[in-house]
Order: C-alpha cells, then sequence, then structure tokens
C-alpha cells in the first residue's frame, strides 16, 4: 500500500521527532548517570531519527517546498515535545506556551499560504 506523500513525510517527521526528544531531553529523568554516558546513549537514539528524518525529507521535497518542509518539521517538533514534557518529564503546558504554539501556526498558515 503506497501512502500518499503528506501522509508519508508528515508520518516519518512524527516518528523522527520522537527519538530525537528522547534524544535531547530523555537523560533529564536520569541526572544521576554519568554525562559521557548520556552523551552515547543520546547519539544512539538520535541515529534512530536521522534514519526516519532524511527519507522524510527526501520523500516530501517536491511536493513540499524546504520551507514547508521546515515548517511541518518545526510544528511537529514542538508538539511531540509538549506531550513529551507534559507526560514523561510531568511539567504541565501553561497559557503562554499554548499562546506561543498557536503563534507558530499562524506562522505556518502563513508559509503554507498561496499568496
Amino acid at each position: 500500500m503506497q501512502f500518499p506523500i503528506p501522509v508519508t513525510t508528515v508520518g516519518l517527521l512524527i516518528c523522527s521527532n520522537v527519538f530525537m526528544t528522547f534524544a535531547w531531553y530523555g537523560h533529564l529523568r536520569h541526572k544521576s548517570t554519568a554525562l559521557p554516558i548520556v552523551i552515547a546513549v543520546s547519539w544512539g537514539i538520535a541515529l534512530f531519527e536521522y534514519i526516519l528524518q532524511v527519507p522524510a525529507n527526501r520523500i516530501g521535497y517536491g511536493y513540499f517546498n524546504a520551507a514547508e518542509l521546515k515548517t511541518l518539521q518545526e510544528i511537529i517538533s514542538l508538539s511531540v515535545f509538549a506531550v513529551f514534557s507534559a507526560c514523561y518529564l510531568g511539567e504541565p503546558l501553561r497559557w503562554n506556551h499554548i499562546v506561543g504554539f498557536g503563534l507558530i501556526v499562524l506562522a505556518c498558515y502563513i508559509i503554507f499560504k498561496k499568496w
């Protein structure tokens, strides 16, 4: 079954961002772990992010332009991080976070709108 390019691109970007969020921030719950170990584990996790991110951009480019791909990446990254922060780190989302994310979504609209 062949998925449409936007579905494949966004799906791969979501998966890659889950890996990258854990690579960058997952260690914050394990502050007693030595920094060299944290760095090595983070690099190992980040490998999977690249395995998904590079094909997402390769597949999506042409359907999306580079600015649109980057915008999708940022929206997905912030969305994944918001869920991660609340569920994994136990940090609540505050009103200012939601307003800030809303402004980024507005930026997404401006970038994707065919003027």
